[in-house]
């Protein structure tokens, strides 16, 4: 973490060959992000775990500057949580085959719901939630979107892992809250 910290400070001051080292040290743990966050969507995805590491990265290495690791893995989580609202919520348009129900093969009779209604119904509570808890959001778009252990959540966002403990029960309690008044 330290090494990316030092080359983020040179990214920041300019250094146009820190940028080139920056991706190496943390293609791994971007990855294993991505991964963690597509093993929880359905299969037949066409974004695979590589394809969101580098659009993430491409939207990370910007004029953005970042204060540490912690802080860049934090926005990483992000730019992949937006990444993945902006895929579903373009899979809902018309002209991308919104109205479509996709259908295995081997079972043409049953066609299975996909949860991209779920996850914009998510992004739209997550944001009310952000206004009023910003702390928590940030620590459930680390957990849920990013597939951070409670542990790994904690330490990226400076706090212990009791407080992140508090946080992911009352940020699920008042999610699924806001989720069930929506279907209401």
């Amino acid at each position: 973490m330290a090494d990316v910290s030092r080359i983020l400070q040179q990214i920041e001051f300019g250094d146009p060959a820190a940028a080139e080292k920056l991706l190496p040290l943390v293609y791994d743990e971007l990855r294993k992000l991505a991964e963690a966050k597509l093993a929880q969507e359905r299969p037949g995805q066409t974004l695979n775990a590589t394809a969101l590491v580098h659009e993430a990265y491409l939207r990370l290495v910007g004029d953005q500057a970042f204060a540490d690791g912690r802080h860049f893995f934090r926005v990483a989580a992000e730019a992949m949580r937006r990444i993945l609202i902006d895929r579903a919520r373009r899979k809902l348009r018309i002209r991308h085959g919104g109205q479509r129900e996709r259908m295995p093969l081997s079972d043409v009779e049953f066609a299975a719901e996909a949860p991209v209604e779920e996850l914009l119904n998510l992004d739209e509570a997550l944001e009310r939630f952000s206004a009023l808890e910003p702390a928590k959001a940030e620590l459930v778009k680390l957990r849920y979107f990013a597939g951070l252990s409670e542990e790994e959540a904690a330490a990226a966002l400076g706090i212990s892992r009791a407080t992140a403990s508090r946080y992911w029960t009352y940020a699920r309690a008042w999610l699924i809250n806001a989720l069930d008044e929506k279907i209401d």
